[in-house]
């Protein structure tokens, strides 16, 4: 597994139990508020949506909080106007990375963001410069004891997918943006559960980071999902999976 995608695995698992749960929420309420302003308060035709209170479901966020971050974003009920906001940036080693943010002050995002990068030896990067190293892939999860591989293959193929990987846990299935939905619903249709789904921004090729480079990226990513504003972060870093999970405790 390259070190982008152990990351993720790292991170997401640390918020099952992290606790940072407000910081979590925070997220979560933000996108669904974004979400329902730009799409409308309908799951049934905003995917966006109904991927975000997916979300809150997962992590056990009250009915009431989800209903009135989406009565927020269709103007309901009164609220911050949040909208999105892409960074592209540059760490230890010459690692790329992309900064997704919900955020409703981009002059105080930007200058945090900022000040996080070149305290720990990056910068912000003019745009385009990063984002093309990127494509967006659809990525859904499911546990191996969840159903057996042919039966999944054989279903995800036919929905669209371009590609099932096994490991000792689980199947991670990647797919187009495109083909998100459709697979996504039909492995639930058969009854199979989930245990994440997201659209991911994958790097085309990875740069290798070791040492005082790697301990110090590591510091900068901690520190830049400490930031309220910022949704997701994706490098195309590659650290030893070892190295990771030594550096993140995890």
């Amino acid at each position: 597994m390259s070190g982008h995608s152990k990351w993720h695995q790292i991170r997401r698992k640390k918020a099952v139990t992290d606790a940072r749960r407000g910081k979590i929420f925070n997220q979560i309420i933000r996108e669904i508020t974004i979400a329902a302003r730009l799409g409308g308060g309908d799951p049934a035709g905003n995917p966006r949506l109904r991927l975000a209170i997916e979300k809150a479901k997962a992590n056990n966020m009250p009915a009431d909080n989800i209903k009135r971050a989406i009565q927020k974003g269709t103007g309901e009920l009164p609220g911050t106007a949040y909208e999105d906001a892409l960074y592209e940036a540059y760490g230890p080693g010459g690692v790329g990375l992309l900064i997704e943010t919900v955020t409703d002050n981009k002059t105080r995002t930007v200058n945090e963001l900022r000040h996080i990068l070149e305290r720990n030896g990056g910068k912000l990067a003019a745009t385009g410069a990063v984002s093309y190293l990127f494509h967006r892939k659809g990525q859904i999860i499911v546990p191996k004891s969840a159903t057996e591989e042919d039966t999944l293959l054989e279903l995800i193929l036919g929905a669209g997918a371009d590609d099932l990987r096994t490991d000792a846990e689980q199947y991670t299935i990647w797919c187009s943006p495109e083909s998100f939905e459709d697979v996504k619903h039909a492995i639930e249709g058969r009854g199979i559960v989930i245990e994440h789904a997201e659209l991911q921004r994958i790097p085309e090729t990875t740069v290798r980071v070791e040492g005082k480079e790697a301990e110090q990226l590591v510091k900068m990513l901690e520190a830049l999902e400490e930031q309220d504003d910022v949704q997701q972060i994706f490098g195309n870093f590659d650290i030893e999976d070892a190295v990771l999970s030594h550096l993140t405790g995890s």
